[in-house]
């Protein structure tokens, strides 16, 4: 009895020990991705590419049924103010990649636009395009706003500082001849907004993100809102000056009481990070996201998700690819 309970401990030893081998042999790294208020579309996709490229040690084997992520990483979705406030913390090194629309990223990585006076983000690189981002303009049923030119004089949430639906939503103004001043602002998040618009205290709200937003979904399902069109010769002449921005609409039904397609424009969504990670992490994490297993798990896991593939992740693309990234899509034939 006493052999065998050596033999038993000295073979449960060696398994530690080899379990130990293994572990150092795949070094644990860790991957934040910066995303954007829970209430969005950003958070529950920055949720999906987590998991989709983690693959701690232990996980089953991708041809298993298991993990087709990166061995060793993992990758957890975080959330935060949005694109600007993204941009800054890769810049900074508090996270390793993040969301941002497709027009703050050029900003920032050229020094231009809403980056103009302040250094460029010189070594911002995209990994992907995930999907067009529609500009929201939600307003209370009753609030008499048809337009965005009925703005003027109303309640308006812009979206918290750092957002990159607030760079936007001031664009809009502009090209209808207002500015900040006209309207009665507030810097909100979407869900939050959407409290104070139950309330009576909010006549209207931007947000840039992926149909159906579940603030709006959820707003719309308990209180008559309606979404304003952001269309006509001004937003016309704004696509002149800005074109990063695409012609979008939302298709009747998109939101409750929502009868017939209302149209927008739209800014895309990007995977961002560093040119500082190393070009074999970031090409295994391109990897990761574009084999036929994750891109199943994107087509179910969001409605936006089905947008996430090999053919849309390298249009719109307004700042360099990551080299890891660009060899990817090279080999995949995607890229020249």
């Amino acid at each position: 009895m006493k052999t065998l309970s050596f033999k038993t401990m000295a073979a449960a030893a060696l398994a530690v020990g080899l379990m130990v081998q293994g572990a150092a042999a795949q070094e644990l790294q860790f991957f934040r991705i910066g995303t954007g208020g829970t209430a969005g579309t950003y958070y529950p996709i920055g949720g999906l590419i987590a998991n989709a490229i983690s693959n701690p040690p232990g996980s089953r084997a991708c041809d298993e049924g298991g993990s087709c992520g990166v061995p060793g990483l993992i990758a957890t979705a975080v959330a935060s103010n949005g694109s600007v406030g993204n941009v800054n913390s890769i810049n900074g090194g508090t996270l390793e990649a993040g969301f941002s629309q497709s027009d703050v990223a050029y900003w920032a990585q050229t020094g231009t636009g809403l980056w103009e006076g302040q250094p460029a983000v010189e070594k911002l690189r995209l990994i992907a395009n995930l999907y067009p981002e529609s500009i929201h303009l939600v307003a209370r049923a009753d609030a008499g706003i048809a337009s965005v030119a009925d703005l003027k004089g109303k309640k308006v949430s812009l979206d918290e500082p750092g957002s990159g639906t607030l760079v936007d939503a001031k664009i809009i103004l502009e090209a209808f001849g207002m500015t900040e001043a006209d309207i009665s602002p507030e810097y909100l998040k979407p869900d939050q907004a959407a409290d104070r618009m139950r309330d009576g205290a909010m006549d209207a709200f931007f947000f840039v993100g992926g149909y159906p937003a579940g603030a709006i979904a959820e707003l719309s399902s308990q209180h008559d809102v309606i979404l304003v069109p952001i269309a006509g010769p001004e937003v016309d002449k704004l696509r002149e000056t800005y074109t990063f921005f695409a012609p979008d609409s939302f298709p009747a039904g998109t939101y409750k009481g929502q009868d017939a397609d209302v149209a927008t424009i739209s800014v895309g969504a990007q995977m961002v990070t560093s040119a500082d990670l190393s070009e074999e992490l970031v090409y295994g994490i391109t990897k990761a996201m574009f084999n036929d297993t994750t891109q199943k798990l994107f087509a179910n896991g969001h409605s936006k998700g089905k947008f996430i593939t090999l053919e849309n992740a390298v249009k719109g693309a307004g700042i360099p690819f990551h080299p890891g990234a660009e060899k990817f899509y090279k080999e995949a034939g995607v890229l020249k």
